[in-house]
């Protein structure tokens, strides 16, 4: 199954926390890309996450973007 991406780049708080959750209600199988570019937006979208018990992997990208992977 392909990776469901989230793209929250340009998004305020809350708004990717909120879109994260939105994808998580739909998650079957996989992972979870979100697309974020703030610190801010990456720790409280990793926060919801985990609080959903879903592991997280975050990488910079070119620019100061994060990419938050989430996966059970």
């Amino acid at each position: 199954m392909e990776d469901m991406i989230v793209d929250a780049r340009g998004l305020s708080c809350p708004q990717p926390v909120l879109e994260t959750l939105s994808a998580i209600k739909k998650f079957e199988e996989g992972s979870i890309i979100v697309l974020v570019d703030t610190t801010t937006s990456r720790d409280n979208v990793r926060r919801a996450a985990e609080k959903k018990g879903f592991k997280t992997e975050i990488e910079v990208s070119n620019g100061g973007e994060f990419r938050v992977k989430l996966s059970k």
